[in-house]
């Protein structure tokens, strides 16, 4: 009988892979299926019967966090040459703190500047793997996993750390592990995996060949295309709501069109109020058509500051993303961060029956050209003008197949946007090109997503 062990790392997995269909058809295909989880057992009681074992979370030594970074510093210097993500990530990852992380992050700069091969780095993971082999968590894991007896463990996120230590354990107890690619720029232009997997599923053929320059150590026959279950519920009629409750909840006319703007954190979108102002600002000077504009922030951070557009622009509707915090005490808060049914129905509604979506090149641009909607991606900072630089995202390799697929308008000024906007609403011609760039993105459709997910999962296990 095969035992599937499913993983679940953090709130986007939870949506991924709880309220997708994957469940449905892991349990047609495994003899049984148990979540590991790294969320708190409760979330689950409204959504499944599947028994949960909650996972102790685990909290970094010094020295395993000290491999870990020599480990993803290496991967980086690496990889760095023409590839401005990695160069951004190298920049963001030094250290000018006079603690002992900090001096130790300005020791492993110096080390990695002489070893950072494919090799060396495998070196650096296994001395992280040593510092598991004597910590208490690693013994509860082996103990979950004796006693469970996984014919295959499958992780939904390969970068999360705090799953380190229970790969290492599954490692020890010569269980196969699969790991599932994150999103479509974890590979491009972040840091190393948490550890080694046996087996990988990613996106596309795009993803794949990303995955095989990034980590040379990997073989093709390890590696599957399924899509991603990211986008899975978009396609299941349950999510669903007619266009009548979308149009109540939000208190929109029925006689204009709707554009939504979907924000990004502040760490990466920190222009995200200067363009949700002037879009406001044309709809009060008519400088564009009467719209519904709505605002759609992000789930992974408290929406406080936009405060100040809320009190300015009492005609724009908010989407505040309906996700509870679920645990506080975590290395990683916001990935204690999970959504409601309520949330994904919104969700989809949005990108179902807006006319036009805006963000500063997120993910987001993906999900509203699944439904064939236009996208304007507004990037006004440079390195000359005073404002956070946001241009510099062009140079990410990510990016730049959104630009070369021309299947969204990428604009640098007001001007444009505003052009932009008029443009769209009045004409939109780039179907053709964001059905492309779907294509290249997404490998599966969404139909099929969660069957040829879980086939991978049974041949391998």
């Amino acid at each position: 009988m095969k035992k599937l062990g499913l993983v679940i790392t953090d709130g986007v997995g939870f949506r991924n892979f709880i309220l997708s269909d994957f469940l449905e058809h892991a349990e047609k295909s495994f003899g049984e299926v148990v979540i590991l989880s790294c969320l708190p057992k409760e979330v689950y009681k409204d959504y499944t019967n599947i028994r949960v074992i909650e996972l102790d979370v685990f909290e970094e030594t010094f020295k395993t966090w000290f491999f870990r970074k020599v480990k993803e510093i290496a991967h980086l210097k690496l990889h760095q040459k023409g590839n401005l993500g990695i160069q951004d990530n190298l920049k963001t990852n030094d250290s000018k703190l006079k603690t002992s992380r900090g001096y130790a992050t300005r020791f492993i700069y110096k080390l990695t500047s002489l070893f950072h091969s494919e090799k060396n780095i495998q070196q650096f993971q296994k001395l992280q793997n040593l510092t598991f082999s004597n910590h208490k968590i690693t013994k509860e894991y082996k103990s979950i996993l004796e006693k469970e007896q996984f014919t295959l463990l499958f992780f939904t996120h390969q970068r999360p750390p705090y799953i380190a230590p229970l790969v290492y354990a599954a490692q020890q107890l010569k269980l196969r592990t699969a790991a599932f690619i994150f999103s479509w720029d974890n590979l491009a232009s972040k840091g190393r995996m948490a550890s080694n997997f046996d087996y990988y599923l990613v996106w596309s053929d795009l993803m794949k060949q990303d995955l095989l320059q990034f980590y040379s150590s990997i073989e093709q026959e390890q590696i599957k295309v399924v899509g991603t279950p990211q986008f899975v519920p978009y396609a299941m009629p349950n999510y669903k709501i007619p266009k009548v409750e979308f149009i109540e909840e939000f208190n929109l006319n029925t006689n204009l069109k709707t554009i939504c703007f979907s924000c990004g954190d502040i760490s990466t979108s920190k222009n995200d109020e200067l363009y949700i102002e002037i879009i406001a600002t044309a709809i009060v000077e008519k400088s564009i058509e009467p719209v519904n504009f709505i605002v759609r922030t992000s789930p992974a951070e408290d929406p406080i500051r936009f405060q100040t557009l809320v009190d300015n622009f009492s005609f724009i509707k908010w989407n505040f993303p309906k996700w509870k915090q679920v645990r506080a005490n975590h290395q990683e808060s916001w990935s204690q961060r999970i959504p409601t049914l309520e949330d994904v129905k919104q969700l989809r509604a949005l990108l179902e029956y807006s006319d036009l979506n805006i963000n500063m090149l997120s993910t987001m641009s993906l999900d509203f050209m699944l439904f064939d909607k236009p996208v304007i991606n507004p990037i006004f900072g440079n390195v000359n003008n005073g404002l956070y630089n946001d241009q510099r995202f062009l140079g990410y390799a990510h990016i730049q197949h959104l630009v070369n697929s021309q299947s969204s308008r990428i604009v640098k000024n007001k001007e444009q946007l505003i052009q932009a906007i008029i443009a769209y609403l009045k004409n939109d011609t780039d179907s053709i090109n964001r059905k492309n760039f779907i294509k290249q993105q997404v490998g599966v459709s969404l139909e099929e997503t969660n069957k040829q997910l879980v086939a991978s999962l049974k041949i391998w296990a």
